[in-house]
């Protein structure tokens, strides 16, 4: 569904919730100007609407043991549509596997994949992504560190277009 679809109070919801999912309701309508029972209706609106996909902690992966994160790039023999959902659903089995993005140009997809340590991801490269069924090429790039981490969408770069086209 469209943002446009949107009014303004339903965004200032989502820009709440996307900051912080934990919340309670009565502090969400503080935070956006509406009392707690219209707010409640319009966050279980969202949700059923697709635009609220689930609520979840942001965890640190290293601090739980995950010191290995790699981008691998992934590209196939054939690209019809029967083989790229064969792909994707691999993908979602893999447990290292954490996002599975399809591409346009030279990849075919990006994963974004972690885990324990080096030998635990060479193991998985090895014995299940290049051996999967269409893959042809993987090339791995291993993340030394990350800048920014980002959940979401930038909520106010809409706001300014919205008020633009206003």
């Amino acid at each position: 569904m469209a943002s446009h679809k949107l009014d303004a109070i339903d965004r200032k919801i989502l820009t709440e919730l996307q900051a912080d999912g934990r919340m309670t309701n009565v502090e969400l309508a503080s935070r956006v100007g509406i009392s707690a029972p219209p707010c409640l209706r319009r966050v279980r609106a969202l949700e059923e609407q697709g635009f609220i996909k689930g609520y979840h902690a942001a965890v640190d992966a290293r601090e739980l043991g995950f010191e290995v994160q790699v981008f691998a790039m992934v590209g196939l023999q054939s690209q019809a549509e029967v083989d790229l959902s064969a792909f994707e659903e691999r993908c979602r089995n893999w447990p290292l596997v954490r996002e599975c993005h399809m591409l346009n140009g030279e990849v075919d997809f990006i994963l974004k994949c972690v885990a324990p340590d080096l030998s635990s991801f060479q193991r998985f490269l090895t014995e299940q992504l290049t051996a999967a069924p269409n893959v042809i090429s993987v090339k791995t790039s291993l993340v030394i560190r990350g800048a920014k981490n980002e959940p979401g969408v930038p909520f106010d770069i809409l706001e300014e277009r919205i008020a633009q086209l206003a």
